[in-house]
Protein backbone atom coordinates (compact mmCIF):
# COMPACT_ATOMS: atom_id res chain seq x y z
CA UNK A 1 0.00 0.00 0.00
CA UNK A 2 2.83 2.40 0.88
CA UNK A 3 4.54 1.63 -2.44
CA UNK A 4 1.32 2.28 -4.37
CA UNK A 5 0.74 5.57 -2.53
CA UNK A 6 4.28 6.73 -3.26
CA UNK A 7 3.88 5.79 -6.92
CA UNK A 8 0.60 7.72 -7.18
CA UNK A 9 2.15 10.77 -5.52
CA UNK A 10 5.05 10.68 -7.98
CA UNK A 11 2.62 10.54 -10.89
CA UNK A 12 0.65 13.54 -9.54
CA UNK A 13 3.74 15.68 -8.92
CA UNK A 14 4.31 18.29 -11.63
CA UNK A 15 7.25 17.82 -13.95
CA UNK A 16 10.34 19.90 -13.12
CA UNK A 17 10.14 23.36 -14.64
CA UNK A 18 12.41 24.02 -17.59
CA UNK A 19 11.44 27.69 -17.93
CA UNK A 20 9.61 30.46 -16.13
CA UNK A 21 6.54 30.86 -18.35
CA UNK A 22 4.99 34.30 -17.99
CA UNK A 23 1.62 35.56 -19.27
CA UNK A 24 1.95 39.07 -20.69
CA UNK A 25 0.32 41.77 -22.80
CA UNK A 26 2.40 42.34 -25.97
CA UNK A 27 1.93 46.14 -26.00
CA UNK A 28 1.23 47.51 -22.54
CA UNK A 29 4.12 49.65 -21.33
CA UNK A 30 5.13 50.40 -18.66
CA UNK A 31 4.16 46.85 -17.69
CA UNK A 32 5.16 44.61 -20.60
CA UNK A 33 5.80 44.40 -24.31
CA UNK A 34 7.26 42.04 -26.88
CA UNK A 35 10.71 43.64 -26.52
CA UNK A 36 10.81 42.87 -22.79
CA UNK A 37 11.00 46.55 -21.85
CA UNK A 38 8.35 46.67 -19.11
CA UNK A 39 8.32 46.55 -15.34
CA UNK A 40 6.86 43.04 -15.34
CA UNK A 41 9.44 41.87 -17.88
CA UNK A 42 12.28 43.08 -15.64
CA UNK A 43 10.77 41.42 -12.58
CA UNK A 44 10.28 38.18 -14.52
CA UNK A 45 13.92 38.25 -15.65
CA UNK A 46 14.98 38.77 -12.04
CA UNK A 47 12.92 35.76 -10.97
CA UNK A 48 14.28 33.65 -13.83
CA UNK A 49 17.83 34.44 -12.78
CA UNK A 50 17.04 33.47 -9.18
CA UNK A 51 15.52 30.17 -10.37
CA UNK A 52 18.28 29.46 -12.87
CA UNK A 53 15.68 29.21 -15.63
CA UNK A 54 15.09 31.01 -18.93
CA UNK A 55 12.04 33.27 -19.10
CA UNK A 56 9.54 32.67 -21.91
CA UNK A 57 6.42 34.70 -22.57
CA UNK A 58 2.98 33.90 -23.85
CA UNK A 59 1.42 37.09 -25.17
CA UNK A 60 -2.21 38.07 -25.48
CA UNK A 61 -3.89 41.51 -25.34
CA UNK A 62 -4.98 42.20 -21.78
CA UNK A 63 -8.17 43.87 -22.91
CA UNK A 64 -9.61 40.63 -24.35
CA UNK A 65 -10.42 38.09 -21.59
CA UNK A 66 -6.75 37.95 -20.69
CA UNK A 67 -6.78 35.34 -17.91
CA UNK A 68 -9.06 32.97 -19.81
CA UNK A 69 -6.80 33.14 -22.85
CA UNK A 70 -3.46 32.86 -21.02
CA UNK A 71 -3.24 31.45 -17.50
CA UNK A 72 -6.33 29.26 -17.88
CA UNK A 73 -5.85 28.35 -21.55
CA UNK A 74 -4.98 24.73 -22.24
CA UNK A 75 -5.35 22.57 -25.32
CA UNK A 76 -5.83 18.79 -24.97
CA UNK A 77 -2.54 16.94 -24.43
CA UNK A 78 -0.64 20.23 -24.08
CA UNK A 79 0.83 22.16 -21.19
CA UNK A 80 -0.45 25.53 -20.09
CA UNK A 81 1.33 28.18 -22.19
CA UNK A 82 2.15 30.28 -19.10
CA UNK A 83 2.12 29.87 -15.34
CA UNK A 84 2.17 33.31 -13.71
CA UNK A 85 0.80 36.81 -14.23
CA UNK A 86 3.25 39.33 -12.80
CA UNK A 87 0.74 42.11 -12.11
CA UNK A 88 -2.82 41.72 -10.76
CA UNK A 89 -4.70 43.73 -8.12
CA UNK A 90 -4.73 42.17 -4.66
CA UNK A 91 -8.10 40.47 -4.24
CA UNK A 92 -8.54 39.76 -7.96
CA UNK A 93 -10.75 36.67 -7.98
CA UNK A 94 -9.91 35.22 -11.40
CA UNK A 95 -6.56 33.94 -10.11
CA UNK A 96 -4.99 32.73 -6.91
CA UNK A 97 -3.38 35.96 -5.74
CA UNK A 98 -0.01 36.14 -4.02
CA UNK A 99 0.98 38.56 -1.29
CA UNK A 100 1.16 42.13 -2.64
CA UNK A 101 4.55 43.49 -3.64
CA UNK A 102 3.73 47.18 -4.09
CA UNK A 103 1.01 49.75 -3.57
CA UNK A 104 0.45 52.62 -5.98
CA UNK A 105 -2.33 55.09 -6.65
CA UNK A 106 -3.88 57.13 -9.41
CA UNK A 107 -2.01 60.35 -10.10
CA UNK A 108 -2.68 63.76 -11.55
CA UNK A 109 -0.24 64.71 -14.32
CA UNK A 110 0.10 68.24 -15.64
CA UNK A 111 2.73 70.28 -17.52
CA UNK A 112 4.92 72.61 -15.53
CA UNK A 113 4.61 76.32 -16.17
CA UNK A 114 1.00 76.28 -17.33
CA UNK A 115 -0.65 77.82 -14.28
CA UNK A 116 -0.96 74.72 -12.09
CA UNK A 117 2.49 74.51 -10.51
CA UNK A 118 1.15 74.96 -6.95
CA UNK A 119 -1.21 71.97 -7.28
CA UNK A 120 0.13 69.22 -5.01
CA UNK A 121 -3.10 67.39 -4.13
CA UNK A 122 -6.66 66.83 -5.26
CA UNK A 123 -7.72 69.53 -2.82
CA UNK A 124 -5.40 72.03 -4.49
CA UNK A 125 -6.93 71.20 -7.85
CA UNK A 126 -10.43 71.81 -6.54
CA UNK A 127 -9.30 75.15 -5.06
CA UNK A 128 -8.18 76.53 -8.41
CA UNK A 129 -9.76 79.82 -9.42
CA UNK A 130 -13.28 78.93 -10.67
CA UNK A 131 -12.60 80.65 -14.00
CA UNK A 132 -9.49 78.50 -14.48
CA UNK A 133 -11.13 75.30 -13.24
CA UNK A 134 -14.12 75.77 -15.54
CA UNK A 135 -11.86 75.71 -18.59
CA UNK A 136 -9.64 72.74 -17.70
CA UNK A 137 -9.59 69.74 -19.99
CA UNK A 138 -8.78 66.68 -17.85
CA UNK A 139 -8.07 63.43 -19.66
CA UNK A 140 -9.41 60.28 -17.97
CA UNK A 141 -10.07 56.71 -19.01
CA UNK A 142 -13.74 55.84 -19.03
CA UNK A 143 -15.12 53.67 -16.21
CA UNK A 144 -12.15 54.45 -13.98
CA UNK A 145 -11.69 55.95 -10.50
CA UNK A 146 -10.68 59.17 -12.26
CA UNK A 147 -14.03 59.48 -14.02
CA UNK A 148 -15.80 58.64 -10.73
CA UNK A 149 -13.82 61.42 -9.02
CA UNK A 150 -14.84 63.96 -11.65
CA UNK A 151 -18.45 62.94 -11.22
CA UNK A 152 -18.26 63.23 -7.43
CA UNK A 153 -16.92 66.77 -7.63
CA UNK A 154 -19.27 67.94 -10.40
CA UNK A 155 -16.45 68.16 -12.94
CA UNK A 156 -17.81 65.72 -15.53
CA UNK A 157 -17.91 68.51 -18.10
CA UNK A 158 -14.17 69.04 -17.56
CA UNK A 159 -13.38 65.44 -18.42
CA UNK A 160 -12.03 64.32 -21.77
CA UNK A 161 -12.85 60.58 -21.95
CA UNK A 162 -10.49 58.00 -23.43
CA UNK A 163 -11.51 54.39 -24.09
CA UNK A 164 -9.99 51.96 -21.62
CA UNK A 165 -10.42 49.08 -24.06
CA UNK A 166 -9.54 50.18 -27.57
CA UNK A 167 -9.78 47.66 -30.45
CA UNK A 168 -6.64 49.25 -31.93
CA UNK A 169 -3.72 46.86 -31.25
CA UNK A 170 -1.26 49.77 -31.44
CA UNK A 171 -3.06 51.75 -28.73
CA UNK A 172 -1.32 51.95 -25.35
CA UNK A 173 -2.32 53.84 -22.19
CA UNK A 174 0.62 56.26 -22.17
CA UNK A 175 -0.56 57.99 -25.33
CA UNK A 176 -2.79 60.22 -23.20
CA UNK A 177 0.42 61.76 -21.76
CA UNK A 178 3.08 61.56 -24.48
CA UNK A 179 0.71 62.68 -27.22
CA UNK A 180 -2.28 64.70 -26.05
CA UNK A 181 -1.01 66.17 -22.76
CA UNK A 182 2.44 66.99 -24.13
CA UNK A 183 0.92 68.62 -27.20
CA UNK A 184 -1.58 70.73 -25.22
CA UNK A 185 -4.72 68.95 -26.42
CA UNK A 186 -5.63 68.46 -22.74
CA UNK A 187 -4.48 70.41 -19.66
CA UNK A 188 -4.09 67.51 -17.23
CA UNK A 189 -4.66 63.78 -16.92
CA UNK A 190 -5.62 61.46 -14.08
CA UNK A 191 -4.29 57.95 -14.70
CA UNK A 192 -3.01 54.89 -12.83
CA UNK A 193 0.26 55.73 -11.06
CA UNK A 194 2.71 53.49 -12.97
CA UNK A 195 1.39 54.89 -16.27
CA UNK A 196 1.65 58.44 -14.94
CA UNK A 197 5.19 58.08 -13.61
CA UNK A 198 6.67 56.18 -16.53
CA UNK A 199 5.35 58.33 -19.35
CA UNK A 200 5.68 61.67 -17.52
CA UNK A 201 9.42 61.12 -17.19
CA UNK A 202 9.67 60.47 -20.92
CA UNK A 203 8.26 63.84 -21.87
CA UNK A 204 11.12 66.33 -21.77
CA UNK A 205 9.27 69.40 -23.05
CA UNK A 206 7.21 70.54 -21.28
CA UNK A 207 8.34 69.03 -17.99
CA UNK A 208 5.56 66.99 -16.38
CA UNK A 209 4.50 67.04 -12.72
CA UNK A 210 3.10 63.86 -11.14
CA UNK A 211 0.85 64.21 -8.07
CA UNK A 212 -0.18 60.94 -6.35
CA UNK A 213 -3.82 61.14 -5.25
CA UNK A 214 -5.26 59.88 -1.98
CA UNK A 215 -8.40 57.79 -1.95
CA UNK A 216 -11.47 59.45 -0.50
CA UNK A 217 -14.93 58.25 0.50
CA UNK A 218 -16.63 56.96 -2.61
CA UNK A 219 -13.51 56.96 -4.78
CA UNK A 220 -10.70 54.43 -4.36
CA UNK A 221 -7.48 55.58 -6.00
CA UNK A 222 -4.85 53.36 -4.31
CA UNK A 223 -4.41 49.64 -4.96
CA UNK A 224 -2.03 46.92 -3.81
CA UNK A 225 -0.56 44.88 -6.66
CA UNK A 226 0.30 41.21 -6.49
CA UNK A 227 0.96 38.26 -8.79
CA UNK A 228 -1.44 35.55 -9.91
CA UNK A 229 -1.25 31.79 -10.45
CA UNK A 230 -3.89 29.14 -11.11
CA UNK A 231 -6.10 28.00 -8.25
CA UNK A 232 -4.93 24.74 -6.68
CA UNK A 233 -1.22 25.30 -7.38
CA UNK A 234 -0.32 25.97 -3.77
CA UNK A 235 3.35 25.03 -3.95
CA UNK A 236 3.89 27.18 -7.04
CA UNK A 237 2.21 30.12 -5.34
CA UNK A 238 4.43 29.60 -2.29
CA UNK A 239 7.49 29.56 -4.53
CA UNK A 240 6.46 32.81 -6.23
CA UNK A 241 5.91 34.46 -2.84
CA UNK A 242 9.37 33.29 -1.83
CA UNK A 243 10.78 34.97 -4.93
CA UNK A 244 8.91 38.19 -4.06
CA UNK A 245 10.52 38.14 -0.61
CA UNK A 246 14.04 37.22 -1.68
CA UNK A 247 14.08 39.72 -4.54
CA UNK A 248 12.39 42.56 -2.65
CA UNK A 249 15.22 45.11 -3.04
CA UNK A 250 15.55 44.37 -6.76
CA UNK A 251 11.79 44.75 -7.28
CA UNK A 252 11.76 48.08 -5.47
CA UNK A 253 14.69 49.29 -7.57
CA UNK A 254 12.82 48.37 -10.77
CA UNK A 255 9.69 50.20 -9.64
CA UNK A 256 11.76 53.28 -8.78
CA UNK A 257 13.56 53.17 -12.13
CA UNK A 258 10.20 53.21 -13.93
CA UNK A 259 8.93 56.17 -11.89
CA UNK A 260 6.13 54.26 -10.14
CA UNK A 261 4.56 56.39 -7.37
CA UNK A 262 4.82 54.10 -4.34
CA UNK A 263 2.47 54.94 -1.48
CA UNK A 264 1.57 53.51 1.91
CA UNK A 265 -1.73 52.73 3.58
CA UNK A 266 -2.26 56.40 4.47
CA UNK A 267 -3.43 56.88 0.88
CA UNK A 268 -6.41 54.59 1.52
CA UNK A 269 -9.84 55.74 2.59
CA UNK A 270 -12.90 53.62 3.38
CA UNK A 271 -15.26 53.77 0.43
CA UNK A 272 -18.71 55.02 1.43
Amino acid sequence: MATLAASAAAQDAPAPRTALKVCQDPNNLPFSNLKGEGIENKIAETFGKSMGLPVVYYSFPQRLAFIRNTLKFKLPDSDYPCDVVIGVPAGYDQVSVTKPYYRSTYALVYPKGKGMDHVASAEDLLKLDPARLSKLRIGVFDVSPASAWLNKHNLVDRGVPYPSMSPDPDQYPGQIIVNDLAQGKIDAAIVWGPIAGYFAQRVKTPEMVVVPLKSEPGVKFDYEMAMGVRYGEREWKKQIEGLIDSNGPQIQAILKEYGVPLVDASYSSPAK
